[in-house]
């Protein structure tokens, strides 16, 4: 009986290391994904400002030609896009956060 329950509580003991054991690879994984995040919104960001220039452009042509309606249509498109600019740039500092908050919870001296 007394071997029974020493074996019971030794394996109920070396079970509890595993149970406390970390594994930094998931806090590496979710830093990986919030970098790649980052950097695709960085690359959306770079490609609304190019659509920005453009509409900017088309929106100087049209009042140059007196074409008041299609720079209309143009100021409500760039309008858009920089409501979509916010959104990515608001995205872009949610991405930071997360990163930062991450690198901090997966310090190897806690």
């Amino acid at each position: 009986m007394k071997t029974k329950l020493f074996g019971i509580v030794l394996l109920g003991a070396l079970g509890t290391g595993s149970l406390f054991a970390q594994d930094g690879w998931r806090d590496r994984r979710d830093l990986r994904r919030d970098y790649a995040e980052r950097n695709s919104e960085i690359r959306d960001i770079q490609r609304d400002r190019n659509k920005i220039a453009y509409d900017r452009w088309e929106l100087r042509r049209d009042l140059r030609e007196g074409n008041y309606r299609a720079a209309e249509r143009e100021r409500a498109e760039i309008r858009g896009e920089y409501r979509d600019l916010n959104r990515d740039y608001r995205d872009v500092y949610r991405d930071n956060r997360d990163i930062r908050h991450d690198r901090y919870d997966s310090r190897w001296y806690r």
